[in-house]
């Protein structure tokens, strides 16, 4: 039941400013398009410790629902003190992929703040959506405000229509 509430708080959009100035909206749409729907958990294995508020998937752990899949070696989920069926943090490291049906985004770690409602992608993060593409060394987005920021090393590729 808590993955099922993680996936639902996961499903939100996305918006790079950069993309958006030069024509090209990573908005993450696909993500909206799988409220309700049934989640899917696997991975090799499955901690728990109610005592810290944490539970750990490691070893090819997946979160899926719809067409929705966060993918990497290890995801953790850190649950509210003061409430264990709310989540506060969501860490996935090792190689992380988050795709849709639409878009598809890669790092070597990524962290979603669920109170603070931001997004942190780090390690060679590389956006696509169609042909697409965006590249940098860490992105940040505020989910609230719908604002992204790509730093370190930027670049950008956008197919334009003859």
């Amino acid at each position: 039941m808590r993955l099922v509430r993680l996936l639902l708080a996961a499903a939100v959009t996305f918006s790079t400013g950069a993309a958006l100035a030069q024509g090209t909206g990573l908005s993450f749409s696909g993500l909206n398009a799988v409220r309700g729907l049934p989640v899917e958990i696997r991975a090799d294995q499955l901690d728990v410790d109610n005592t810290t508020g944490e539970t750990v998937l490691t070893g090819n752990a997946v979160l899926g629902q719809g067409d929705m899949r966060i993918a990497a070696p290890v995801i953790r989920i850190f649950y509210a003190p003061q409430d264990d069926n709310r989540i506060e943090r969501l860490e996935a490291s090792g190689g992380v992929t988050l795709v849709t049906a639409e878009e598809a985004a890669e790092a070597a770690t990524a962290t979603y703040e669920v109170i603070a409602g931001t997004v942190a992608m780090r390690g060679s993060v590389l956006l696509t959506q169609g042909p697409n593409v965006l590249s940098g060394d860490r992105l940040d987005v505020n989910i609230r405000t719908g604002q992204g920021r790509m730093q370190g090393n930027v670049r950008t590729i956008i197919q334009t229509n003859p």
